[in-house]
């Protein structure tokens, strides 16, 4: 992949710098409030969020739970977090890499012969699974079989049904191999379940539960849980709407889905609550020792497609600039939710909002990129205000960078 580089912070030169505290002030509710109303005006049914600095913390929640009853979105509703997942997999991870289970540097093939066939599984690491360098396919699009032809039909068809994680790593691995293991950067879920896989393999137990034990409870978490074949989720929630870019009109409702098709890669759920407090109890240390923390923070810069450095990734956690330093976290998207969580590198403040509307963007009428849209920019607005308080910058209208697989080639075109 053209441009790849390893970021500023490099293995062996440690974490970025904190914030300067100067630039961080305390919450402003009243802006806070503002800003959540913001992205409600911009086009999105329900919005809800938490803020924590120290000891002070902010929760709000304008908008809509569900569109067709008028119910109010609450700030503490349980939501699908999708790839935000991915971090509490890293985690478990490199838990076991400091008790000497998984060395990160060797070949996948070496915890178990059948997770990844022939030479890859002895050319990728476990390090390149965590930051999306083994150049392995991601699966979504096999597993939703009409998205390769222009259509949402999978959606529906598929809401109900379990698959086993090897039947998607499958689909993953048959693809084209995108690049030589280590030499590039792409985003792929395949990663996460491969990873899910390892964890099984060395441990003798599911992954799933084992996250839920040595991360999710460690921490603390309360609303916090891997569903399962459970296609309903447990506590309050609001209804979640897919819009695929206009495909769906009007938006479907697909709170109710079956997320095996996630797995340790994005089927958590959980609260902005939670969420907040996950990101602090990581980045201050709780969760894992700081030789592994630091390895967790060693990124590789991802680039636009006009070469410009918008994310650095981790093992499992990502970096970005705010007008007030770097802040780390995950986003994450699933049918109908999404999700955006980060935290000053300290762990001191956080942000983490929930909203109900996804793929809410329109491409252009070539296909090639997202059009701005207005609610992209009221969210990197709130994120800045939120983590770095009332003197940050409105930005102009710019498109929300994500961390996600690149859509099926029927589906990056013009929509009608």
């Amino acid at each position: 992949m053209a441009g790849f580089a390893p970021a500023a912070n490099a293995a062996g030169q440690g974490p970025p710098p904190a914030a300067s505290s100067a630039a961080v002030r305390h919450l402003d509710r009243g802006e806070l409030r503002a800003g959540l109303t913001a992205i409600h005006e911009a086009g999105i049914h329900g919005v809800f969020s938490a803020v924590r600095d120290g000891r002070e913390r902010f929760d709000g929640a304008p908008g809509l739970a569900d569109v067709a009853t008028g119910r109010p979105v609450r700030p503490d509703l349980q939501h699908r977090v999708g790839s935000v997942t991915k971090t509490f997999t890293a985690v478990a991870v490199l838990q076991q890499s400091a008790k000497g289970r998984i060395d990160l540097d060797r070949p996948v093939g070496d915890y178990g012969p059948g997770l990844l066939p022939g030479e890859r599984g002895r050319e990728v690491t476990v390090r390149m699974l965590l930051n999306h360098t083994s150049g392995i396919g991601d699966y979504i699009a096999d597993a939703f079989p009409s998205l390769l032809k222009g259509t949402t039909e999978s959606l529906d068809d598929h809401r109900f049904r379990t698959v086993r994680p090897a039947e998607l790593i499958g689909y993953g691995v048959a693809r084209p191999q995108l690049f030589e293991p280590g030499t590039g950067w792409s985003y792929s879920n395949t990663n996460y379940l491969l990873l899910g896989e390892v964890l099984r393999e060395v441990t003798g137990q599911d992954p799933e539960r084992l996250i839920s034990r040595d991360v999710i409870r460690r921490a603390g978490l309360r609303d916090t849980y891997f569903p399962g074949t459970e296609a309903r989720i447990s506590g309050a929630h609001a209804r979640m709407y897919e819009s695929f870019y206009g495909l769906i009109d009007p938006p479907r409702d697909y709170s109710e889905y079956n997320m095996t098709w996630a797995g340790t890669a994005g089927a958590l759920v959980s609260t902005p609550q939670d969420l907040t407090t996950f990101y602090r109890a990581l980045l201050t240390g709780d969760l894992l020792p700081r030789r592994q923390l630091d390895q967790m923070r060693t990124t590789v810069d991802v680039k636009d497609d006009k070469g410009a450095v918008y994310m650095r990734y981790g093992l499992g956690i990502y970096s970005m600039d705010t007008p007030c330093g770097p802040a780390w976290g995950h986003d994450g998207g699933v049918w109908g939710a999404g999700t955006w969580a980060m935290s000053s590198p300290d762990g001191s403040r956080q942000f983490a909002l929930g909203y109900n509307l996804m793929k809410y963007q329109r491409l252009n009428e070539s296909g090639t990129e997202f059009l701005p849209h207005p609610a992209d920019a009221a969210m990197l607005g709130y994120r800045d205000l939120a983590l770095c308080g009332t003197t940050a910058p409105r930005p102009a209208e710019r498109v929300l960078p994500r961390a996600e697989p690149a859509l099926p080639a029927p589906l990056a075109a013009p929509v009608r």
